[in-house]
């Protein structure tokens, strides 16, 4: 049904009380990496942050997680947003008339969440075996459309989850490394200037970014 006025008004004050409590986190005052000025590494929850726009690992359905209560990325930031993202995720995937393709990304706005956008993208599920080229390909190509949406809606600061890690099952190291690369590679080639952040939660993350960023 249609969101009603009311509750949204109530879902809206409930959720702000909610991100107050979290604390916003400040993109331009984050440390650069010492190789690279382009770019941040932060460790903690996006919802956090004020960036330009931050990047949803989602599924295919692009309306955000269907287990309640679960512990994804998708999960949490559909839950800070509002109800509002998944309606407007909904009038976006009628009107596509298909599921999202695997690398491929989609802008909404942020709601509730102290980004002003959020930028949805479909990595490839890695679940029981090696990834394969082609799942590099697939996973980088997400991490270009993302760049690319953001360069063309004139985007200045941009937050990564790991993509395509965690329940998508793709390992951790190899994952981050075609992040790292892809992104370098896009910056270089561009030349755009957007403030490029990898947000991780988990420590395995955290060692494998600081030894790959340097």
């Amino acid at each position: 049904m249609p969101l009603g006025g009311k509750y949204v008004l109530l879902q809206d004050e409930l959720l702000s009380r909610e991100a107050m409590e979290r604390g916003v986190v400040r993109v331009e005052a984050l440390p650069r990496c010492p190789k690279d000025e382009r770019i941040s590494l932060w460790q903690g929850d996006i919802t956090r942050l004020d960036a330009d726009v931050i990047v949803n690992a989602a599924n295919s359905a692009l309306l955000g997680c269907f287990v309640p209560c679960h512990g994804c990325i998708d999960n949490a930031i559909h839950s800070a947003a509002g109800l509002q993202l998944r309606d407007e995720c909904a009038r976006i995937m009628a009107d596509q008339g298909h599921d999202e393709p695997t690398g491929r990304a989609k802008m909404t706005r942020g709601y509730n969440l102290p980004a002003a956008h959020v930028i949805h993208t479909v990595g490839p599920i890695v679940p029981t075996r090696e990834p394969t080229r082609d799942d590099a390909r697939l996973l980088a190509s997400c991490y270009e459309s993302c760049l690319d949406i953001a360069r063309e809606r004139s985007l200045h600061s941009i937050v990564f989850c790991c993509v395509s890690t965690g329940e998508f099952g793709y390992p951790n190291e190899p994952a981050a490394r075609v992040a790292c690369e892809t992104v370098r590679a896009w910056l270089d080639r561009t030349g755009y200037p957007i403030h490029v952040v990898f947000d991780v939660f988990k420590e395995v993350d955290r060692h494998v970014y600081e030894r790959l960023l340097g």
